[in-house]
């Protein structure tokens, strides 16, 4: 995959999960990747942390280049200051993938129980590094993007904007990333500019699984599935990648994809040469929802539901 040569890309948050696959595969499709994170360097002492480093090591195996800076998003200094950096080393910026997030110990933490139970700065854990630091890098990146008169912000959501996953704070900051991307569509239009959001599937990152095991123990039942139709973060990274590369992309602006079904428009595979299905499809549906279906997944239809009758069974559904 080499469609986005002369490309130049960000990628927040890539030291760990689907950052750092997104990254990876930005980088196997020719692009120039600039990562952020806040370890710059692998730390030992947790089996749960990455770093940029490591990041940029994967880049470079398979073929690509990256420049690894290290970022507190929390600071919006730090920001504009990535920005201004990016600007004076490459004069452009094709790509901004905004990604970071800080929230998934505060979230492990506060699984299970009410809002009302936590502190309220969980709020602030989640939404800060994940909502608020999104609409600052889009700032900066807009005002770049505006000069070349074209270029991509690609703000990762989550199916959590639509339906009860981890709780209300979560919910609501991954709604307001979704809102963010259309509403900021509409004014980078007149500039050439694209704003979409992208949810991906159940995406087995290196905390998602940790997460996974714990709720397994806790409570002797899986909300991820067991790893069926799960997803591997360089899939996320493939459909964006595809996604830059389409040349009629600017039809997308304003709109909300989903990782499973942009692999199949595109024909991508996933890591292990897979192509999982949309979460809305009756083929993830009912398998998930019945596991002694899973042996006959392949007699299933790959019908995707449509977003009404979606949205009528979720508020239907029990949701602790």
């Amino acid at each position: 995959m080499s469609n986005l040569e002369g490309k130049v890309v960000l990628v927040t948050g890539a030291t760990r999960g689907v950052g750092k696959g997104i990254a990876i595969a930005l980088g196997e499709s020719g692009a120039t990747v600039y990562i952020t994170g806040r370890s710059l360097e692998p730390d030992g002492s947790n089996k749960l942390s990455g770093s940029l480093r490591e990041t940029q090591a994967a880049i470079e195996e398979v073929g690509g280049q990256c420049i690894p800076i290290q970022v507190d998003h929390s600071d919006d200094e730090q920001i504009q200051k990535l920005f201004e950096r990016i600007e004076q080393e490459q004069g452009q910026l094709d790509l901004l993938v905004n990604n970071v997030f800080s929230g998934v110990q505060a979230i492990k933490d506060a699984y299970g129980k009410p809002f009302w139970q936590s502190e309220p700065e969980l709020w602030d854990t989640v939404n800060n590094v994940g909502l608020r630091s999104h609409y600052i890098s889009s700032v900066y990146a807009a005002r770049l993007m505006s000069g070349q008169d074209q270029g991509i912000i690609c703000t990762i959501s989550s199916w959590g904007s639509m339906s009860y996953i981890f709780g209300a704070a979560y919910g609501t900051g991954k709604s307001a990333c979704d809102r963010l991307a259309a509403d900021m569509a509409v004014e980078l239009k007149p500039d050439n500019i694209v704003s979409l959001s992208v949810w991906p599937g159940i995406v087995g990152t290196e905390q998602i699984i940790d997460f996974a095991q714990q709720a397994t123990e806790d409570s002797d039942s899986d909300p991820f599935g067991d790893g069926y139709n799960w997803e591997t973060p360089l899939l996320t990274g493939r459909a964006i990648a595809a996604l830059a590369a389409d040349p009629d992309i600017m039809k997308y602006t304003g709109k909300m994809k989903i990782v499973a079904e942009l692999a199949e428009k595109y024909q991508l595979v996933d890591q292990d040469g897979n192509r999982p299905v949309s979460l809305r499809s009756l083929k993830f549906i009912l398998p998930f929802s019945v596991p002694a279906l899973r042996k006959y997944v392949w007699a299933i239809p790959n019908l995707k539901l449509p977003w009404i009758i979606l949205l009528w069974g979720m508020l239907r559904s029990p949701k602790v």
